[in-house]
């Protein structure tokens, strides 16, 4: 699975648009029943608000898949398409924003909305705390007492954290790496034991 960035927290942020307030809150949302639960609880937020349009990736970045979007009244096409068009070229997945607009007196026309929706959403990622999204695998790894130096010097270049470690009739250690490693490392580690290891999944 390719890495990629996740919100590491809730965020909100706010603007005004032609005498318009809009506001918009983005999380973190793994599931088409999270995003729809988060949309839900912003739509309880502000039930007198003009408009809650939303969307949502609940999958990896860029990715079709798992996504959802709604105009919430405004003319077709001018909230949701644009905000998860911006979304879906942000390089984040697992994400869902809403933008509540209370409407001003002034209209925007539909080219002033769609630029309102997508700059709301884009005026939102540009100070989102994320975080690395990184699919682990825990393993067993079972070696002699002479290759126990070489064997902790690899641990950094794979980013690799050790759990335990015990020392009985060989050398254990139980270790967490990403699991988009694990076939390099177990090879590193089959030719600088010379196939004398024992590499299992927790």
């Amino acid at each position: 699975m390719p890495r990629y960035h996740i919100p590491a927290s809730r965020h909100r942020v706010e603007d005004a648009i032609k005498r318009s307030r809009f506001i918009t809150t983005i999380a973190h949302t793994d599931t088409v029943e999270k995003a729809k639960a988060f949309i839900a609880e912003i739509q309880a937020e502000f039930p007198d608000a003009t408009h809650n349009c939303w969307a949502f990736l609940a999958g990896p970045a860029g990715d079709s898949a798992f996504v959802g979007m709604s105009d919430d009244g405004e003319p077709p096409g001018t909230a949701g398409r644009p905000m998860l068009n911006v979304l879906l070229h942000s390089g984040i997945g697992e994400i869902a924003v809403v933008v509540t607009r209370y409407f001003g007196g002034v209209k925007l026309g539909t080219g002033g909305l769609v630029r309102a929706y997508a700059g709301m959403v884009a005026l939102g990622l540009e100070t989102l705390p994320t975080r690395e999204k990184i699919e682990p695998v825990d393993l067993e790894v079972v070696i002699e007492y002479g290759a126990v130096t070489l064997f902790k010097r690899m641990l950094p270049e794979h980013e690799i954290e050790v759990l335990a470690e015990n020392f009985g009739a060989d050398a254990v250690f139980e270790v967490r790496m990403p699991k988009e490693r694990r076939e390099e490392f177990e090879k590193e580690v089959m030719e600088m034991t010379n196939g004398s290891c024992l590499i299992e999944a927790l």
